[in-house]
């Protein structure tokens, strides 16, 4: 289990209640670092009652993955924080996996969201299937006038701009496990390049990337990342002048990471904006159903990776997608 990940402090503790073992993303959740959670009394550990700690201790040495819901005070604080205590037995210990319930759903989707999503894709998808085939069919028509087949281009354009809206929405609201493997992160960006080409093209416009030489391969779910890169790289070349390019930089980053440096000369980032970027329909340049950064960040930060962005009032905003290798 990548505890770092899940954003997880995993905690094991002997029949006297003082822990044995802590890993994971023990800082983040607990407040400490892991060695200083070593030979703790559990209930320090967890900021919880010395009563509570041993609700818990007996609930894990059911050993039945029983979920508890408690409230701590870590760090020192005042301030109650909301705890997800997935409590079991590892070999002979108790133990638990512990989440910060406040950082897991900082970010996440209602739950109508996800649902919606799911819904809609289904319902959407299918006639937008057949007016897709229904439009390639007459632009196969030989007789057809110049008129006509413009119309047929720009229907065809908007057809594949509502699948990437559709896909945007889907995937804001999904929440299984991506499938992660190393992957060359050039050729992840050509391809996702290839998904917009068309959309290109019409503008003239070229993607330029600047490759540091032997960058280390990064673990990513690609099909996933692709659709929603895609979609980010659009953005960007729909703000510039027709014959520019979008420009893009590949290098090392901090040690195990990658980066992904994407500049947008023509966008700003106005002040009232800064906080809600990266929120569903928080910003304008989140095109694309209003969504295209919010679904960046979510496929960002469930592949072990994030995004960040520097801009002011004044056109010109970088985007660093960080990627883990």
């Amino acid at each position: 289990m990548n505890a770092h990940l899940l954003q997880a402090a995993l905690l094991a503790w002997s029949p006297g209640l003082r822990v044995t073992r802590a890993e994971g993303d023990c800082a983040s959740v607990l407040r400490r670092a892991p060695e200083e959670l070593l030979d703790r009394p559990l209930h320090l550990a967890l900021g919880v009652s010395a009563e509570r700690a041993r609700e818990l201790d007996a609930r894990a040495r059911e050993d039945r993955r029983a979920v508890e819901f408690t409230s701590a005070l870590l760090g020192g604080t005042e301030d109650a924080t909301p705890l997800r205590v997935t409590l079991g037995l590892d070999g002979d210990e108790a133990s638990a996996a512990v989440q910060d319930l406040n950082a897991l759903l900082e970010g996440a989707p209602p739950v109508q969201i996800s649902r919606l999503s799911s819904s809609l894709s289904h319902e959407i998808r299918n006639p937008l299937s057949s007016v897709k085939m229904a439009v390639q069919t007459l632009a196969r028509n030989t007789g057809l006038s110049d008129r006509d087949r413009r119309r047929l281009t720009i229907a065809n354009r908007e057809i594949r701009t509502m699948e990437r809206m559709l896909w945007l929405l889907s995937e804001y609201g999904r929440d299984t496990t991506p499938t992660l493997d190393a992957h060359a992160l050039r050729s992840v960006l050509q391809e996702a390049t290839g998904m917009v080409a068309l959309e290109l093209a019409e503008r003239r416009i070229e993607v330029r990337v600047d490759e540091e030489a032997e960058l280390p391969r990064v673990r990513v779910d690609p099909n996933r990342l692709r659709p929603v890169l895609a979609q980010v790289l659009l953005n960007v070349a729909m703000g510039q002048p027709e014959d520019s390019p979008v420009e893009v930089a590949l290098r090392r980053g901090a040690p195990g990471r990658v980066l992904m440096v994407l500049k947008d000369p023509a966008a700003a980032l106005p002040p009232e904006e800064r906080g809600t970027l990266f929120e569903p329909f928080g910003s304008r340049l989140a095109r694309g159903a209003g969504l295209s950064l919010a679904a960046l960040r979510r496929v960002m930060m469930g592949q072990g990776g994030d995004v960040a962005a520097e801009g002011s009032a004044e056109p010109g905003m970088v985007f660093t997608l960080t990627f883990a290798t």
